[in-house]
C-alpha cells in the first residue's frame, strides 16, 4: 500500500477514488512517565517517553487507516494528514486521514 502526503504518485495514475479514510487512537499518559517528564522539564531535553508514545500512536493510526482503505479495495492513500485533539487531562487523540484511491501504472 502506497501512503503519501502528496496528491499524486510519480509513474502512477489514479483510476478510481474511494473517498476519505481515517484511523485514530486515543492514548493516555502513564504516571511513571509523567514523573520522568517533570524532571526533563526542569533540566531540559527531549522527553523520550512521550516521543515514543506519540510515534506509536501515529503508527497505530496509520495502520487503522490503511485497513479501512484495503476494505474499500484501494491500493494507495493520497493527501495523508494528521490531526491531534485533547480528550482529557492525560489523554490525546491522534487522527490520520487521507483519500483512498486505486492506482495503475502510467503509460
Amino acid at each position: 500500500m502506497i501512503i503519501t502526503s502528496s496528491s499524486s504518485v510519480a509513474g502512477r495514475k489514479i483510476v478510481k477514488t474511494f473517498g476519505m479514510v481515517t484511523g485514530n487512537t486515543v492514548r493516555a499518559r502513564h504516571v511513571g512517565k509523567d514523573i520522568l517528564a517533570v524532571f526533563k522539564n526542569i533540566i531540559g531535553g527531549e522527553i523520550e517517553e512521550y516521543t515514543k508514545l506519540l510515534a506509536e500512536s501515529r503508527e497505530q493510526s496509520i495502520d487503522r487507516m490503511k485497513a479501512r482503505a484495503v476494505e474499500m479495495g484501494a491500493n494507495a492513500i493520497v493527501d495523508v494528514r494528521f490531526g491531534t485533539s485533547y480528550v482529557m487531562g492525560s489523554a490525546a487523540e491522534i487522527l490520520a486521514y487521507g483519500t483512498a484511491v486505486l492506482l495503475e501504472q502510467a503509460q
